[in-house]
């Protein structure tokens, strides 16, 4: 079977994809083939995004030899995560899609957080670090046609709250015990669980599952999911899921009348 692709048709197999994460301080690379990771970097540095990025991909395919040509799907974590790192990544797929003419799948950072449980739990919230004493999160349903839990359905839109609001929220919910945090900083929601606990009986059984901060393997196999269901965009079509406004949006103020 060939590789093809049209706009509003799914790719069925023997893809090339390329992954990229620029949504978490760490940042990350992967490639996939056939479902196969064969190669991912990432790397904890103060040096922007913008700087290092593409020298990282460049060194990343010319060790395997391949070129932009050679792909078949770009898979981009549109948010939620870093403003300035989002618009840098999504920049960058938006470009690389209308020079080579590649499909994108916009994948949420949350999903990819969710992706990553091996839990039994039916009902996942995946969560992350928002700044500000805020954290971001989902609630992500495993399908019922899909035991092995490769798909997962949005309850409702994500989140951003305090990790107090967030506690709240849940024991507000009958189906609790159905649920597993999943998260890469458990540490921020230590304090307010302990709280819960002691209010909440039902908290202390509560599971909080570790999740890698590495996304962008979790965004190739989740990139090739939606090519096979057919939701895909394109450069114009792309857009970031920030959730929350920006620092220049909230302390923006109107010029005074004259």
């Amino acid at each position: 079977m060939g590789r093809v692709w049209q706009r509003n048709c799914p790719i069925i197999a023997f893809v090339l994809i390329l992954a990229l994460d620029t949504s978490s301080p760490s940042g990350s690379i992967a490639i996939l083939r056939d479902d196969k990771i064969i190669a991912t970097t990432s790397a904890w540095t103060g040096e922007i995004y913008s700087s290092r990025i593409f020298r990282q991909l460049e060194s990343l395919m010319d060790g395997l030899s391949l070129a932009f040509a050679d792909l078949d799907l770009l898979a981009v974590v549109a948010g939620p995560g870093s403003f300035t790192g989002l618009r840098v990544g999504l920049a960058a797929v938006k470009a690389w899609s209308e020079v080579y003419r590649k499909p994108i799948a916009a994948v949420s950072a949350l999903e990819a957080v969710a992706a990553q449980s091996i839990s039994r739990a039916s009902i996942l919230v995946p969560v992350l670090d928002a700044r500000r004493a805020q954290i971001y999160y989902g609630i992500y349903k495993r399908a019922a046609v899909a035991p092995d839990a490769s798909v997962l359905e949005p309850e409702g839109d994500e989140l951003v709250s305090t990790p107090d609001e967030f506690f709240e929220r849940l024991a507000s919910r009958k189906d609790l015990s159905a649920m597993a945090i999943v998260t890469p900083v458990p540490e921020l929601l230590t304090s307010a669980l302990s709280r819960y606990e002691t209010s909440q009986p039902r908290f202390t059984r509560f599971c909080i599952e570790q999740a890698s901060p590495i996304l962008a393997p979790h965004v190739a196999r989740l990139g090739a999911l939606h090519a096979q269901q057919g939701r895909l965009v394109d450069s114009l079509t792309l857009d970031a899921n920030y959730i929350r406004r920006s620092d220049a949006e909230l302390h923006w103020k109107a010029p005074a009348e004259t």
